[in-house]
């Protein structure tokens, strides 16, 4: 991860702001997406209370270089969504996705979480994506045909979670 960089929970329109805008300039999401996206933000600003996290990785001058979004899936035991994980172009390839995805496994077992679901397109592009999340643990639970779009399935990948510490053994 880069020098000076730290991951902080998401705190004000200005880190919205520069989140959509590195996700538009990825060029990779629809404006449906990024309507969502926003959506999603603003609810975690507004609403201290959302089922909705998301946390930053920004420079001591608060510029936000990548962030994640998941939340609690409602009537499940201990499962959670990964909505979003993005990182600004300019910034890729130096670990921040990764970083992001630690700190998040980390805040989900705190909170009792014990699997991740996330689900992406099978599409070209996306092909980046599928292996990031192969390559940190995650598995193909199941894909859903033509979801998006005749010939765009639904991947949906899935994690469990270990628990903060093994049983038996005491918390450090």
């Amino acid at each position: 991860m880069l020098q000076g960089l730290t991951v902080r929970p998401l705190s004000s329109p200005a880190d919205r702001d520069q989140i959509l805008a590195f996700l538009d300039k990825r060029g990779l999401f629809t404006g449906e997406e990024l309507a969502v996206a926003r959506e999603l933000l603003d609810d975690i600003l507004v609403n201290p209370q959302s089922d909705y996290q998301a946390l930053c990785v920004a420079d001591q001058g608060n510029t936000v270089h990548g962030y994640i979004c998941f939340g609690r899936i409602p009537m499940t035991d201990r499962c959670y969504d990964l909505y979003w994980i993005a990182v600004d172009p300019d910034q890729a390839r130096q670990g921040l996705a990764r970083s992001l995805l630690t700190h998040m496994e980390d805040a989900m077992r705190a909170q009792g979480g014990s699997r991740i679901y996330l689900d992406t397109s099978s599409t070209g592009p996306y092909e980046a994506a599928k292996f990031f999340y192969l390559k940190n643990g995650f598995t193909v639970a199941c894909i859903l045909a033509d979801f998006y779009r005749r010939g765009d399935d639904k991947v949906i990948f899935q994690k469990d979670l270990p628990p903060l510490f093994s049983s038996g053994s005491a918390p450090p």
